[in-house]
């Protein structure tokens, strides 16, 4: 009889430590999405580079963090290397660096690019080290007030602003914050470059 009832105490010990464990589960998985989902949405995010457009500063399979946050208190600079929404395909996500900023004019003339704004009336040539495989284009565009002219540094080997216009200020993501692979890569503000205007 004794026996018999350590038996039903030690199955409804198990049956309880069993309920306990899915409960516990349960609360800790909540507390992960808490945590995790208002970081992925307002703070940062994973990105992971596809292509070779933005060679030789990034490559294919370059694993980053997109600093999401910076752009809702400042507007993106010239030079910064964003992560936006494709205009065509907002499902995409593409990587390009900024070039033109909103309501300048952008001339393109082989490996020249001149930026005309209200700053600079007679035009400023950008200095571009970071270019790779220049394109031979010649373009004329005028971004308006919520535009930004982002090309890729690879430019022969681009998609970007010269074959399908300026990215709306809405569709910009984030910038690159940081690379983590590959690891001998490793970098904080990666891509980045300060124009001397």
């Amino acid at each position: 009889m004794k026996e018999e009832l350590d038996k039903k105490l030690q199955e409804k010990t198990q049956e309880k430590t069993g309920a306990q464990s899915f409960w516990e589960l349960v609360r800790f998985a909540v507390m992960a999405l808490i945590i995790v989902i208002p970081i992925r949405v307002f703070l940062a995010e994973p990105f992971v580079v596809s292509g070779s457009s933005m060679v030789p500063t990034f490559e294919d399979g370059n694993y980053l963090i997109i600093d999401k946050i910076s752009y809702r208190l400042n507007d993106p600079k010239r030079d910064d290397v964003i992560i936006f929404r494709y205009p065509n395909d907002q499902t995409k996500f593409f990587i390009k660096r900024i070039i033109g900023l909103p309501n300048e004019t952008v001339d393109i003339k082989g490996d020249v690019v001149i930026i005309t704004n209200g700053e600079h009336k007679d035009g400023l040539k950008l200095s571009e080290p970071y270019v790779k495989n220049i394109a031979n284009n010649i373009l004329h565009f005028e971004l308006k007030s919520d535009e930004y002219f982002v090309m890729g540094d690879n430019r022969s080997g681009s998609s970007d602003s010269r074959y399908w216009g300026g990215v709306k200020r809405n569709l910009i993501t984030g910038k690159a914050f940081l690379r983590l692979l590959p690891v001998k890569k490793i970098d904080i503000l990666p891509g980045d470059y300060k124009q001397i205007e």
